[in-house]
Formats: C-alpha cells, sequence, structure tokens
C-alpha cells in the first residue's frame, strides 16, 4: 500500500498564492513514488490578487480555498479538516502564497506569524515524527515553527546571478536555525525532526532542474513516512 500523503497549497499562481509548476511537480513525484495524496488549503481570504500579466495587485477579494480548487482539479479540503492520523507525510510547495497567505512573511520577514491551522498541521506532523516536505519559500514555515531545525532555500549567496533571494537564508539562520547550502538538484533532509527540504524556483534554473530537485525531496520524504 502507498503512503498517505497530504498536499498544502497556498493559492493558484505564483505571485499571490502556490507556483503551479512546484505543485504539479510535487504530485507527479507523488504519484510516481505510489502515493496516496489528498490535498488542502486554509478557508481564508488571500492578502492579496496580483495580475500575473502585469505583476500588480488588482485590489480583488479572493479565497485561498477556492483558488486552491484550481490546482486540485476541484478535489481539496479545508486545512481544519486535516487529520493527521490519515496521513504518513505532509508536502508544502512553494510561491509567494506561502509568504503571504500561509503566514506573513512576505511583508514581517522573520518576525512573522504563521496561519493557526498551518501552524497546528506543522506540529502535529512534527509531534508523530512524521516527516514534512517543502520547497521554495515554504522551509521558512519549518524555520519559524521549530527553532533549531535544518533547512535549505540554496545557496546564502547570489552565486553567478542563480539565487537572487539568497538573504532568506541569513534571516533563517537568525531564527536559530541552521541553513544548509544546496543546489537545486539536491534537497536537505534534516533527519533529527524529519523536515526534508529543497530549493525549487528559489534558483533561477531550467525548469527540468527544479523538477528534478523536488522529485529528490519527494523521494527523502516517502522512505522517511
Amino acid at each position: 500500500m502507498g503512503k498517505r500523503v497530504a498536499l498544502v497549497l497556498a493559492g493558484c499562481g505564483v505571485f499571490d498564492g502556490s507556483e503551479v509548476h512546484e505543485a504539479s511537480a510535487a504530485l507527479v513525484h507523488l504519484s510516481r513514488g505510489g502515493a496516496e495524496v489528498k490535498i488542502f488549503a486554509p478557508n481564508i481570504e488571500q492578502r492579496d490578487v496580483v495580475n500575473h500579466l502585469q505583476g500588480s495587485p488588482t485590489g480583488e477579494k479572493r479565497n485561498v480555498l477556492v483558488e486552491s480548487a484550481r490546482l486540485a482539479r476541484g478535489n481539496i479540503q479545508d486545512l481544519a479538516e486535516l487529520k493527521v492520523s490519515e496521513f504518513d507525510a505532509v508536502i508544502f510547495p512553494g510561491g509567494f502564497g506561502v509568504a503571504k497567505n500561509l503566514c506573513s512573511w512576505a511583508v514581517d520577514g522573520k518576525n512573522c506569524t504563521v496561519n493557526e491551522h498551518v501552524n497546528s498541521t506543522l506540529q502535529a506532523f512534527h509531534s508523530a515524527k512524521k516527516p514534512i516536505g517543502l520547497c521554495c519559500i515554504s522551509p521558512v514555515l519549518a524555520a519559524k515553527v521549530f527553532p533549531g531545525c535544518e533547512v535549505t532555500v540554496g545557496q546564502d549567496k547570489n552565486v553567478d546571478g542563480r539565487f537572487p533571494d539568497a538573504e532568506t537564508a541569513s534571516a533563517i539562520a537568525e531564527l536559530g536555525c541552521k541553513h544548509v547550502c544546496k543546489d537545486v538538484s539536491e534537497s536537505h533532509v534534516d533527519k533529527a525532526n524529519k523536515i526534508v527540504t529543497t530549493c525549487a524556483f528559489m534558483c533561477k534554473a531550467p525548469l527540468h532542474e527544479i523538477f528534478d530537485g523536488i522529485g529528490t525531496m519527494i523521494e527523502e520524504v516517502l522512505k522517511l513516512a
């Protein structure tokens, strides 16, 4: 029987929700790994709605759960209904929605607050010693909720212009966590906390390399599950 995995979304679209390619990559690798997946999102209003063609806010109001349902092909549940006992692992794709909707990192940085249902989900999986997989910006959730944990968001320096958000690594360190430098094709496993992270689109890399890097994260999560 395949592992039972919860996947948590933050909307639909890189600038105000979940990064579509990351969510899709995670789902493809989970499918290939034989996992049984259920998708969740918090039933809350988005922080903002961005016109992805222009890159600017529209002033509209949208709901994170409703927008996430686009990616889930309608098959999705309120994150408040997630029961850790029904799953072996949880995955959080990235995208600005993580930093805007699942927490306030986009506005408050390391002083951010984490959505109550996101926080309780992370705490529940951690307490049950079940693995947590995070990619792109979502490792900041673990850094905020689990001081002392180890994560990666890629490199801590903007090497060859490939890591424009390298300062995120410093903010993670300031939270009392260890940032481990990894390339886009790699993931880092914090064995003590069962947290697996990979940088994905925090690196300016070809899509297939990001896809493969997410694959290493999923593979390690399924091994730990």
